[in-house]
């Protein structure tokens, strides 16, 4: 598991500062009453200043100066540095996995997902109306891979989890949960062949600057959440079913979910979530987001493997102009590690039809 720095314990200010100043008076008392040390010390002795010596056996006045600037910073540290430091994310434990692939792709940012991805069928007229209208639906392609999907329906891609241990270069990026839902099986560049997937609007952790602004670059409506549970992708309730719950000012978005007994029950293989989250990211159009997961590791293995669910939604989230609520609704639980390459010319991603990963 992986263990967020504890929060330093906190005094109220004013307690804190009336404390600072005593003991500035005391240092000063003590100074005043101190013998000099020039005057005790001989030129030759190694506690002499002449030698260098340490800043405690210094002249009183020097000593009362020196403890009083450590105190002061001391001070600042403590009750002037940002309130976002002492979140609750500070002191969560996740039970996500570590990061297995950093030190295989040092150039690029990677990470962990541990998700729910499940799929929504909604009308395919419904789905013409969210979705802006220059994107034509490539129905044909995701016919090929579901075959017996509901006649004119489409699949809607809901994601719902925390993103883990994500690293680039030398540098870590802060977990942060998210869920949103996306529109898979997009033609963005107009070639008939090439799927894209369109995710206007995300929920992400209202503390996480850097992830809610690397996702408006995009062009991405986020709204800054709080989660439960904080930092995992889901916690279980009395009854063993599993929850998770994100909301916004007056913004939400509440899951409930099922576990089934076997893969077999959900009718949409893993192969289909596979090829939807590997498809392309877009947002308005002009960069796009290239984030490949990785299906076949120990992270969805054995103890791992993915959990079958059937999940209940209620939501207020974009694009859908309504509140919305879903019942029955299939899909998986399951941990991928993923490399991501950012801001992309979305030419570049020209030509993907299918994960081989």
């Amino acid at each position: 598991q992986h263990r967020h720095p504890p929060v330093l314990p906190s005094f109220p200010p004013l307690l804190a500062l009336l404390a600072l100043l005593a003991l500035l008076a005391l240092l000063a008392l003590l100074a005043v009453m101190a013998p000099n040390a020039h005057t005790r010390l001989s030129p030759s002795s190694p506690m002499s200043p002449a030698f260098g010596a340490p800043w405690v056996a210094r002249p009183g006045h020097t000593f009362f100066w020196q403890v009083s600037l450590v105190a002061i910073i001391a001070f600042l540290s403590l009750h002037l540095r940002p309130t976002a430091a002492a979140t609750a994310e500070d002191t969560c434990v996740t039970h996500d996995q570590p990061n297995p692939i950093f030190q295989d792709y040092p150039n690029n940012a990677t990470g962990v997902l541990n998700m729910t991805l499940a799929i929504i069928p909604i009308p395919l007229a419904t789905a013409r109306q969210i979705i802006p209208a220059q994107y034509a639906i490539l129905e044909s392609a995701y016919r090929s891979l579901l075959p017996s999907f509901p006649a004119d329906m489409y699949p809607v891609l809901l994601q719902a989890g925390h993103d883990h241990d994500i690293r680039y270069l030398e540098f870590t990026i802060p977990d942060f949960s998210r869920s949103g839902f996306e529109f898979p099986f997009l033609d963005l560049l107009g070639d008939g062949y090439s799927v894209f997937r369109w995710a206007p609007e995300q929920m992400i952790t209202a503390s996480n600057k850097g992830a809610i602004d690397g996702s408006e670059a995009y062009g991405t409506v986020v709204h800054p959440s709080t989660f439960a549970p904080q930092c995992d992708a889901y916690a279980t309730l009395s009854g063993g079913n599993t929850f998770f719950k994100a909301t916004s000012n007056s913004t939400y978005m509440s899951l409930e979910y099922n576990r089934l007994p076997s893969c077999k029950t959900v009718p949409y293989p893993l192969s289909f979530f596979k090829n939807v989250t590997n498809q392309p990211i877009f947002v308005n159009g002009k960069q796009c987001d290239q984030m490949i997961r990785l299906f076949d590791t120990p992270l969805s293995k054995g103890t791992f493997a993915p959990a079958p669910v059937k999940a209940k939604i209620e939501a207020n989230v974009g694009p859908f102009p309504d509140a919305t609520s879903f019942k029955g609704v299939f899909g998986f639980q399951i941990a991928t590690p993923f490399i991501e390459n950012n801001y992309l010319s979305c030419d570049t991603l020209k030509g993907y039809q299918g994960a081989n990963l």
